[in-house]
């Protein structure tokens, strides 16, 4: 017997790139219903709609154009129904930008998008920031849902200055990023819209997107603005990683092993350790608090039809549960179906991104794309993964998840790589070394260093460096932070430290003596040595600004 009272509906822009499912995942959480935009006539009927949209601005204008929507949008706009926007859905509104100079946006807000200053801080900004009322102002009427303590998951590098909307009559909430305060939401009448990702903000996002559904406006915090000055701005992000593998029984697994070996040394034979299911942990860690949860595939799972791999299952079910970014990394590359039919790594990335996934995590590929580019004198030719996903999703979808070890050398002299002098000497005295770039699990050394890679990754269109480090992995020792600090001096986009956290202090070492982006732990976690909610207490201890576990109060 059909229901009496059917959910209330909202109706999805569905004609850009990106990871929807995190979106449709949120709503459908709210008890709302979705009815998808895939024509201008379906726009007719629409009742309230959102605009969301990952990555180029000019890609996404030029798909609406070519769709028909353009004018169609701007007269459901001017209608007054509820119209929301999400990201590139924001930058939309807007007259133009920096990043595809020529082509006009739909000029609802005037102001235009520029990058930001790359100057002491990494482009994309990446991670939680605020969304508060400019200085001596409140929220506005058109604003919904915002909190001013409240932390939210931005992920771009083009933004709508501050002053560019100064007395245009929309309401702000500024965002800022060293010192330039930017765009973070605007609204007025029946449009509202963000530059951050609702549906990857946890709780706090779900707040903003439960008050657009329901047509609530300005939130009842909307107050006491002076008192949150001193928490604006990005925070240190703490991220969960996963190392996922079938185990010898075929069951998927957590893993976490000693520099990459996962087995069990005390067991004949080295059983595959196992420290839960993939799902289950990550709900835990979204719930302690986990900025980002990662996921790292490293069985192949050869014989499965890579439509039916089991890690978008993982990912499906995960992202049903856990509204933070969720990135998944290991089997990103062309491959060959069971079938003989050959698929893309474009093509793997996006049954990922369908499944749940906001970035991919490219390994031992981007060291071969890396030597080749090197080999053709620099030359970019857009047909590597990391250039073929980046162009379709944006850069700050793709993450190079980089395997250096330490090579000792007496003297700089002693090799043709790029060397540091050391504070932790080699086994013979040697107070230098050069960090050699591995694959495969980091069971094969190449003739690269790590600030050769990672110059060339971030010339292909990565956004994103996990920097891991065989030396330190499952020692507990906590973060190279010499290794941090070179490759964040080599590159300007953010770097993730990983490999060797064992306690919170290792935390504080990391974000205090360097200026990476965000830091991973793993088995510290897995086995229960420490939450990552008494991490996050302890930097907070220690007036490190982190996110905050929000109530659910939904």
């Amino acid at each position: 017997m059909a229901s009496s009272n059917p959910k209330p509906t909202v109706h999805l822009l569905d004609t850009v790139a990106g990871n929807i499912r995190s979106l449709v995942n949120a709503i459908e959480h709210l008890g709302f219903e979705i009815h998808w935009v895939r024509s201008p006539s379906d726009l007719l009927t629409a009742e309230r709609v959102i605009f969301p949209g990952v990555g180029h601005f000019g890609h996404c204008m030029q798909t609406l154009t070519a769709a028909g929507f353009t004018e169609p949008l701007k007269a459901f706009i001017a209608s007054g129904k509820p119209f929301m926007g999400i990201c590139v859905g924001l930058q939309a509104l807007f007259a133009s930008s920096a990043e595809s100079p020529g082509t006009p946006g739909l000029g609802v807000i005037p102001g235009s998008l520029k990058r930001f200053e790359s100057k002491d801080k990494a482009v994309p900004h990446i991670g939680w920031n605020s969304a508060t009322p400019a200085a001596g102002e409140v929220y506005g009427e058109g604003l919904c849902g915002l909190r001013p303590h409240s932390k939210y998951y931005y992920v771009h590098s083009y933004a709508v200055p501050l002053e560019a909307v100064h007395g245009s009559g929309w309401d702000v909430a500024v965002g800022r990023y060293g010192d330039e305060e930017f765009v973070g939401a605007v609204g007025r009448g029946n449009v509202f819209a963000t530059q951050f990702h609702p549906e990857k903000s946890g709780v706090a996002g779900l707040r903003v997107l439960k008050a657009f559904l329901e047509g609530v406006k300005v939130s009842p915090l909307a107050g006491a603005v002076e008192e949150v000055k001193a928490v604006t701005g990005l925070t240190r992000r703490v991220i969960a990683c996963l190392d996922v593998r079938a185990n010898d029984q075929g069951d998927l697994v957590v893993t976490k092993g000693d520099q990459y070996d996962v087995r069990e040394k005390a067991a004949a034979g080295g059983d595959v350790r196992n420290l839960g299911k993939p799902v289950e942990l990550a709900k835990r860690y979204y719930d302690e608090g986990a900025d980002e949860v990662t996921f790292l595939n490293i069985t192949s799972f050869r014989d499965c039809p890579l439509a039916d791999l089991p890690m978008l299952e993982v990912l499906r079910r995960t992202s049903e549960v856990v509204f933070v970014p969720l990135t998944i990394g290991g089997g990103i590359r062309d491959a060959v179906d069971t079938d003989g039919t050959k698929v893309s790594a474009l093509q793997v990335a996006t049954m990922y991104f369908q499944s749940g996934a906001d970035k991919v995590s490219i390994g031992s590929d981007a060291v071969i794309a890396a030597e080749e580019y090197y080999k053709r004198g620099k030359e970019l030719r857009g047909d590597t993964a990391i250039e073929s996903i980046s162009g379709a999703y944006g850069c700050q979808a793709v993450v190079v998840s980089v395997d250096p070890r330490r090579v000792y050398v007496a003297s700089p002299e002693d090799t043709p790589r790029n060397t540091i002098k050391t504070a932790k000497k080699g086994p013979n005295g040697e107070e230098y070394c050069w960090y050699q770039c591995t694959i495969k699990g980091g069971r094969e050394g190449r003739d690269m260093d790590v600030q050769q890679l990672v110059l060339a990754v971030e010339a292909m269109g990565a956004g994103e460096i996990l920097l891991n480090c065989i030396d330190k992995d499952g020692t507990n020792s906590g973060f190279d932070l010499e290794l941090i600090e070179m490759v964040k001096r080599t590159i300007k986009i953010p770097v993730i430290a990983s490999s060797g956290a064992g306690n919170p202090s290792h935390f504080q070492e990391v974000f205090e003596k360097t200026t990476t982006d965000a830091a991973l732990g793993a088995g510290m976690f897995h086995r229960r040595e420490y939450t990552v909610k008494q991490v996050k207490e302890f930097l907070a201890e220690k007036n490190l600004v982190v996110r905050e576990v929000e109530e659910y109060d939904l």
